[in-house]
């Protein structure tokens, strides 16, 4: 049976306009119509969205076409061929769909659809609590339409699919994504059957594109407790199937009594660690991928135990290949995490006694303005229970901060550009492009980097003539 009760969710004076200008449009064109899904989930969570999906028992485009009139520059989009229609207006983005049943074959998650009804419609949503409708319809407008409980798996912050699990995920495995990402988003726990027909399902997410697969992905990240949606990756089986590289970072091993850091855990306490202080999904990124290269330097030395020398290096080299796969952007967001990933122990090797001024210079040189960024990484690498140890790390940071502060303000070394450039090195001696002219600017650099000279253009270009006087160079007139 299913269950009809008037509900009042918590909508703006804006969203009742606009839900009670669709239901007029819906009357006037004799279609059932209802607000389904993921607007009618997040109100009664009381998150906020804007985004509305209307079902309607008739033609959605035809709908949305109506609707359109009713607001004043109002744009429609439609795709015919999925009988899909979408109306952008002021802040509003709002799609509509004819009610639909769908049939799927084996070797595709697209369906073949026909028109169908309203529980028909219900039928097909991934989940129960993205099947609930509210009627906009004259009879009952505002009551709920709950065929799954899902207002009661809502409130039981339970992730439960509306037919059989198997089917379900069977049908679209992109939606064994989706269940993980709704229960790292919402902090929902995903009900038992529903997580075993993942686990048994996982190989089918191999017909999912790599793109829509990386788009929940990067939703999980940008969850507020990543690690949530990571670790039911790592246990339902797909992590290992979509990343492996992330999975080889899982597990301990024991060489005459010692053990190391179970590094796929820390991975995780990094990345929910970075996650309270930033939003940014790069620097997530950076905090997801900082040990990668650890499986690949991991070696136990007699005497000493295990280490993972030049783990950065390797993960830095291996970034590149990680966003090609996984079709993340391989432009500045791929450079970004790569540098670091690869300078992430550099600002722990500056809290040392007796570290030079050149060695702070090279940091702020290399790392530029992403120094911040660096920063916070390697705040959030801190992961001991030891309090104590936590204190003495972040006082040493702060102490690199501070030395960091002073030399910057005054070698001015962030984004550093050569006082003195290749083109007037050139002008200078007459030269064309050459290894000359390359030494030539190194030695400049170097000499700032180590403190040898100044950040400026005459200490700069006093030291290149001198250098050009030890490689036989005379200036033109």
């Amino acid at each position: 049976m299913i269950s009809r009760k008037p509900i009042d969710i918590p909508c703006t004076l804006q969203e009742r306009k606009v839900l009670e200008q669709i239901a007029l449009a819906a009357h006037e064109l004799g279609v059932p119509c209802y607000l389904i899904g993921g607007f009618v989930r997040d109100k009664l969570l009381n998150r906020r969205t804007k985004d509305m999906d209307v079902v309607c028992v008739g033609d959605g485009i035809a709908l949305a076409h109506k609707v359109a009139t009713y607001f004043e520059n109002a744009k429609v989009s439609f795709f015919k061929t999925y009988g899909t229609a979408q109306v952008k207006w002021n802040e509003f983005e709002v799609e509509f769909v004819g009610a639909r049943k769908e049939s799927y074959r084996a070797e595709s998650r697209n369906p073949e659809v026909e028109p169908g009804t309203l529980q028909d419609d219900q039928l097909r949503r991934d989940f129960t609590i993205n099947a609930l409708a509210i009627s906009l319809n004259e009879e009952d407008y505002g009551s709920l339409i709950d065929p799954f409980n899902g207002l009661a798996d809502m409130e039981a912050k339970i992730i439960r699919t509306p037919l059989a699990p198997a089917q379900t995920f069977s049908d679209d495995p992109l939606r064994m994504m989706r269940a993980i990402r709704f229960a790292s988003q919402l902090q929902f726990t995903i009900a038992d059957e529903t997580f075993q027909a993942i686990i048994e399902q996982a190989e089918r997410i191999k017909i999912i594109s790599q793109e829509r697969i990386t788009d929940e992905l990067n939703k999980i990240m940008l969850s507020t407790v990543p690690s949530v949606g990571l670790n039911l990756l790592y246990k339902s089986g797909l992590l290992k199937i979509i990343f492996p590289q992330l999975v080889d970072l899982a597990g301990v091993q024991t060489v005459d009594g010692k053990r190391h850091k179970e590094n796929f855990s820390h991975t995780l306490q990094v990345v929910d660690n970075i996650s309270r202080n930033t939003k940014d999904l790069w620097l997530r990124w950076a905090a997801l991928l900082h040990d990668i290269g650890k499986p690949a330097t991991k070696r136990y030395e007699q005497g000493h135990g295990w280490t993972f020398h030049g783990h950065e290096m390797v993960g830095a080299k291996m970034v590149p290949r990680i966003f090609s796969r996984l079709k993340l952007p391989t432009h500045e967001p791929m450079r970004f995490v790569k540098k670091l990933v690869e300078l992430h122990q550099r600002p722990i090797s500056l809290t040392k006694e007796n570290i030079t001024d050149s060695a702070i210079r090279r940091l702020l040189f290399e790392a530029g303005d992403d120094v911040e960024a660096l920063m916070m990484l390697c705040e959030a690498d801190i992961t001991s229970r030891n309090v104590a140890k936590v204190r003495r790390y972040l006082d040493d940071y702060e102490m690199v901060r501070q030395r960091m502060k002073e030399i910057e303000e005054n070698d001015r070394l962030r984004n550093w550009q050569p006082p003195v450039t290749g083109e007037m090195i050139m002008e200078t001696f007459n030269l064309t492009p050459c290894r000359t002219v390359g030494d030539l600017k190194n030695a400049i650099r170097e000499a700032i980097l180590d403190g040898v000279i100044p950040n400026t253009y005459d200490a700069a270009y006093a030291f290149l003539l001198e250098r050009a006087k030890e490689m036989d160079l005379t200036p033109v007139k």
